[in-house]
């Protein structure tokens, strides 16, 4: 079984409380590490000057509290020339959240900006 390390934990407890029993359960199928949670002010806005967001803030998910977005990489992380790493977690994300009666959006679905670690709640 896997768990998270202590940055991993940390952010994702700055989550709603619907993402942290989502991704408590898909850390015992799928090793994954949180990336993002809760964005503050300075956070969102270096995201979208680097263009790893198209949100300013208080237009992204990540930035109410608790957050009602997460960040996750799969865990090792090949790099981003491994998209099946990523639709390998996106099955475990979605199975346990329908099983969870969570609804949950993946970025790695959006067809105008692929955010293939975002996942939000809706």
């Amino acid at each position: 079984m896997y768990k998270y390390n202590k940055r991993s934990t940390k952010n994702l407890n700055t989550c709603d409380v619907k993402l942290i029993f989502l991704f408590m359960a898909v850390i015992e199928q799928i090793d994954c590490s949180i990336i993002c949670g809760h964005r503050g002010y300075k956070e969102q806005e270096k995201a979208f000057n680097k263009g790893t967001s198209l949100a300013h803030f208080g237009q992204s998910k990540h930035n109410s509290l608790p957050s009602n977005a997460v960040d996750v990489l799969p865990y090792p992380f090949n790099g981003w020339d491994d998209l099946k790493q990523f639709d390998r977690l996106a099955e475990v994300v979605k199975d346990n959240a329908k099983e969870l009666g969570i609804n949950i959006k993946w970025g790695g679905d959006w067809s105008r900006f692929a955010d293939f670690p975002h996942w939000e709640l809706f």
